[in-house]
């Protein structure tokens, strides 16, 4: 088990990061207030939520040898003391109520590289990006909240 140490979203595309302490999360529309979350009609979610590991963020600032905020990543979430399931199909559960099944690797893009030079390799291997999920059931999450695999 491990915990729900970072919130964060943002509005719309390539807009500014904001790090709540809690949010309301759902299968219509992701984390409330981002603009990923929404559901398109006629559409699939693969990318509703976006989850990174704390190691995993500070193992790439370690190798470029600077300090960006966990937020630069422009991920939803930040795990700490859980390793994400690196298998689509994989369910993480985040406080009392809220559930997200793992679709994909969140690959880095070349955004990366507008922040720091090098930042995109860094996140390349072993999904070290993060994962991309989306919402099985919903509820509010807060910094602090459970996180578990449940398969």
């Amino acid at each position: 088990m491990g915990t729900l140490t970072g919130i964060a979203r943002h509005a719309f595309p390539r807009g500014p990061m904001e790090v709540l302490e809690h949010v309301h999360v759902s299968v219509e529309a992701g984390l409330a207030g981002d603009f990923r979350g929404a559901v398109k009609p006629g559409r699939k979610a693969k990318r509703q939520v976006s989850l990174i590991e704390r190691a995993d963020w500070d193992a790439a600032m370690a190798e470029l040898g600077v300090d960006h905020h966990w937020s630069a990543r422009r991920a939803n979430l930040l795990v700490e003391g859980l390793d994400l399931p690196q298998r689509a199909g994989a369910v993480v559960l985040i406080g009392a109520a809220v559930a997200l099944e793992i679709m994909i690797e969140c690959d880095p893009c070349s955004r990366m590289e507008e922040i720091e030079r090098g930042l995109k390799a860094a996140l390349a291997p072993d999904w070290r990006g993060g994962a991309l999920a989306r919402v099985i059931s919903g509820g509010e999450i807060r910094v602090g909240d459970s996180i578990r695999v449940e398969r």
